[in-house]
């Protein structure tokens, strides 16, 4: 972040607070050499990990098992120019162990469309940054309120 770009840059504490109460976060890897973005629902893992839960058979979990990827959520007020965005980077992998998958199956995400076999996936927060705009500031003296 630049001095006086408006912008206050987010601990990691801040930053798992923040994305322990957003309902949706997206999710981003690469889809045959291009970027791709789903938007998904999500939780999080004794803040050390973010977890999604997706069709065992779908797209995403087969695109991203074992590979790094970023996830990113925010919360923005268009009317008054606040908001905050968090994203976590880090390896992603299928959680293949029954144990684990039982007790995910209570206290992980629930899925907005139920499959016949479904898979969670987690997200190591390896790298974990955000920043916050916080409305009614002047940057390089321009109002940003108005």
């Amino acid at each position: 972040m630049y001095p006086n770009d408006g912008f206050r840059e987010l601990d990691r504490q801040e930053c798992l607070r923040l994305l322990a109460g957003a309902p949706v976060g997206r999710i981003v890897h690469t889809r045959h050499a291009l970027p791709a973005v789903l938007p998904v629902n999500f939780c999080l893992d004794d803040d050390s990990a973010v977890l999604l839960r997706t069709a065992a058979e779908s797209e995403l979990s087969r695109a991203i098992d074992g590979v790094v990827v970023a996830f990113e959520a925010d919360e923005v007020d268009a009317v008054a120019h606040s908001g905050w965005s968090v994203v976590v980077t880090g390896r992603a992998t299928v959680v293949t162990d029954a144990a684990e998958h039982r007790r995910l199956s209570r206290t992980g995400p629930r899925s907005w469309v139920a499959a016949p076999e479904e898979v969670f996936v987690r997200i190591e927060a390896e790298l974990v940054t955000g920043r916050e705009l916080v409305g009614g500031r002047t940057i390089y003296g321009v109002d940003l309120s108005s």
